[in-house]
């Protein structure tokens, strides 16, 4: 179970920098036109909203979750103090992107708030996709998982469908990482403990949509950051393209506006499924920082 643990994480961090070229440009036919089939890696154009990034670096989704990944390994499990110690010191002077729930979290920590409670309201399904570290070090303890994994979700997005959907990806990724298959599992997960909430709507409206093609399944659902629109696009990309994580990861790409967010958990949940095996190797090695999270990923035990 180790090595598909390692492959959710990795699994993470290739599709955020997959995304990172034409992330949040809504306009796919802009995305087809000037970039063709993202299938590699792309530094972002000049016009981007991380234009100090290069070819294999992160969105500032990928710096936070390896700035979670150096948490949790440097503390043996995740200890929110450290994180948010580590989270503040990343974005200090950083070069890249600041969205509004980072802003708003860091302002309520000047303000003396602890880390638990320093989270903006903020809808964004990204607060929930950090956690493929987490996924890792409590692989064989679902509780501690779930635990683990909503806290740091509300650390910066102290929103309930933000939490709710942390909580039900964590559950996702230990079922399949215990051998259920994904489509299976995002099923018993929402029956199980989400009948009462909205999730069990988006997921059934994602099942439901796999028949269909994905860009403009994807614009239907929604592009945006939002929880409510991108849920049910990860649940779709998931269940279409089941055995084929790199297709999910390019499709996830191709139909714009947050493709960080969503497939950072498309590619944390067939990570799991399919393993180092599933993730295309130049994906891997054409990380900026792959060395640093390789030696990362051999101190979990």
């Amino acid at each position: 179970m180790k090595e598909k643990g390692k492959a959710v994480v990795l699994a993470s961090f290739v599709a955020d920098s997959l995304s990172l070229g034409v992330h949040w440009i809504y306009d796919t036919a802009r995305i087809q036109e000037e970039f063709g089939r993202v299938d590699a890696l792309l530094k972002p154009p000049p016009d981007s909203y991380h234009p100090t990034k290069g070819k294999g670096d992160f969105t500032h989704y990928g710096d936070q979750t390896l700035v979670l990944l150096e948490s949790v390994a440097s503390k043996r499990g995740f200890e929110p103090e450290d994180f948010s110690v580590r989270w503040r010191g990343l974005f200090k002077n950083y070069a890249g992107y600041f969205d509004k729930a980072t802003k708003a979290a860091l302002q309520n920590l000047s303000e003396g708030k602890p880390p638990e409670d320093a989270g903006s309201s903020s809808s964004d399904l990204a607060g929930a996709s950090r956690i493929s570290p987490l996924v890792l070090w409590y692989r064989a303890d679902l509780d501690a998982l779930v635990e683990a994994s909503t806290v740091q979700t509300k650390m910066t997005h102290n929103h309930p469908l933000v939490v709710e959907s942390s909580d039900f990806f964590a559950r996702l990724c230990w079922k399949v990482l215990n051998g259920s298959s994904p489509v299976q599992a995002v099923k018993e997960v929402a029956a199980e403990s989400f009948q009462e909430s909205p999730l069990s709507e988006w997921v059934e409206s994602g099942i439901e949509s796999a028949k269909h093609e994905s860009v403009p399944t994807l614009a239907r659902f929604g592009q945006s950051c939002d929880v409510r629109e991108a849920f049910p696009g990860v649940i779709h990309l998931i269940a279409r393209y089941e055995g084929d994580l790199k297709e999910a990861l390019i499709q996830a790409v191709m139909a714009g506006g947050d493709s960080a967010g969503r497939s950072m958990l498309v590619g944390m949940v067939l990570g799991a499924h399919l393993g180092e095996g599933g993730i295309p190797r130049e994906w891997v090695s054409g990380l900026k920082k792959r060395g640093e999270i390789l030696a990362l990923l051999d101190r979990v035990p």
